[in-house]
């Protein structure tokens, strides 16, 4: 695992072999980025990576210059790697992890994000839910952007905050935005 941009651009990091997770691509995060570098300031941003795995896209976050970032994961040991790697970037104090299911934080959450990243598992069932639950709770600050990966069997052309899709051969990036009020 590699951190494509920003000030960790370069760093290379070794996440367990026996950790659930499915790392996006180094060429997917690199068009990710490139669109978002377009799109948003990151510098000081309030981030949420939801479905963490590896805490991939929160690093490239934080070499960008987001300075609120929080990652919910379930597994113990991707957790684990995540508290490592933040500490090896020197990034803990700025990091906050949930351990948990990301559909009951969503439930409960009261905070606003500017960006919100949703990386979940490709087989996982209720992902429609996603941006439902971005825009009822209002997670989004007005102006923000939520990017929810999945594969082209799943269409959200027609959600009344779809902004654009990226496609990276099996890997879709599909960009919602919340309105500035």
């Amino acid at each position: 695992m590699r951190i494509v941009g920003g000030i960790f651009g370069g760093r290379r990091f070794n996440p367990p072999a026996k950790i659930p997770a499915r790392p996006t691509t180094e060429v997917a995060k690199e068009g990710l980025f490139n669109v978002l570098n377009n799109a948003i300031s990151m510098e000081g941003i309030k981030t949420l990576d939801l479905f963490g795995g590896t805490g991939s896209i929160s690093y490239e976050l934080a070499s960008r210059g987001a300075l609120d970032l929080t990652i919910v994961e379930r597994d113990p040991a991707t957790i684990n790697f995540i508290k490592k790697t933040a500490k090896e970037l020197d990034i803990a104090g700025k990091l906050y992890i949930v351990s948990g299911d990301v559909f009951k934080y969503m439930k409960q959450c009261t905070e606003q994000f500017n960006f919100i990243f949703a990386g979940p598992p490709y087989a996982l069932q209720n992902i429609d839910e996603l941006p439902l639950h971005v825009f009822e709770k209002k997670l989004l600050l007005p102006g923000g952007i939520f990017v929810l990966e999945h594969t082209p069997r799943n269409d959200y052309q027609k959600h009344p905050n779809f902004q654009r899709m990226k496609n990276y051969g099996t890997t879709i990036f599909t960009f919602f935005v919340q309105p500035t009020e």
